[in-house]
Order: C-alpha cells, then sequence, then structure tokens
C-alpha cells in the first residue's frame, strides 16, 4: 500500500497491479481479502488491477523463474511474476511494467514447490 501511495503521489495515471490469491490459497505471504483479517493499511482504492492467482499457478510461475533466470524467487513473488505477466499481454504497447519480487525461496526448500528440482 506505500509503494502504490508513493507512485501514484508522483504519477496518478500509474496503474497498480495486484497479485490477489484465490480462495483456499497456501500462498506465503498473501492475503485473499474476502477470507483473511484485513489489515488497517489495506486500502482497495490503490489497486487499479486485481490479479487472481492460484496457489498452484504461483508455485509453478515461481518455479520457472528459478530455472529460467537463476532467480531464487518464492511463491509470492510467482504470483507478482504472473500478475506482471497477464498485464505485459494487455497493456499498450511500450508500456514499462515493474513487478517487485516479495520474497525468496529458502524457507520452501522442503515444500511441494521444489519437488521438481530434487531427484
Amino acid at each position: 500500500m506505500g509503494i502504490s501511495r508513493f507512485l501514484k503521489a508522483l504519477k496518478p495515471e500509474i496503474k497498480i497491479v495486484c497479485a490477489h490469491p484465490v480462495k483456499g490459497h497456501y500462498i506465503q505471504g498473501l492475503k485473499n481479502m474476502e477470507e483473511a483479517i484485513v489489515p488497517e493499511i489495506y486500502d482497495p482504492s490503490k489497486i487499479d488491477i486485481q490479479e487472481m492467482v492460484s496457489s498452484d499457478e504461483a508455485i509453478e510461475t515461481a518455479r520457472r523463474i528459478i530455472r529460467n533466470e537463476g532467480i531464487f524467487a518464492g511463491m509470492s513473488s510467482g504470483a507478482a511474476m504472473l500478475a506482471a505477466l497477464r498485464t505485459a499481454r494487455s497493456a499498450p504497447k511500450g508500456s514499462n511494467i515493474v513487478v517487485v519480487f516479495p520474497d525468496r525461496a529458502e524457507k520452501y526448500l522442503s515444500t511441494v514447490m521444489f519437488s521438481p528440482f530434487r531427484s
């Protein structure tokens, strides 16, 4: 919320995209606002686009980031990247898209996220 407030103050036409997890998700660090305790700082008026992301999609995207880019990204980073990719598909040509990776993957080494990497 703080980043969105800051960026919109600088450039009001900036679009803020939220990687919003679906109900029943298990993406660490993200909350579905329909089923979670909503933090006081949450202000939906600062969000222009909500991209709904499932746990499986977030995990698969994080795996692609690790495999293809060599960035040790966690599942909430996978959710953020997926939202950015979806946004890029419909953005006007020449748009700048910035994605913030909110986590790393070390805490997921023993989870299903890393099962394809184990031999």
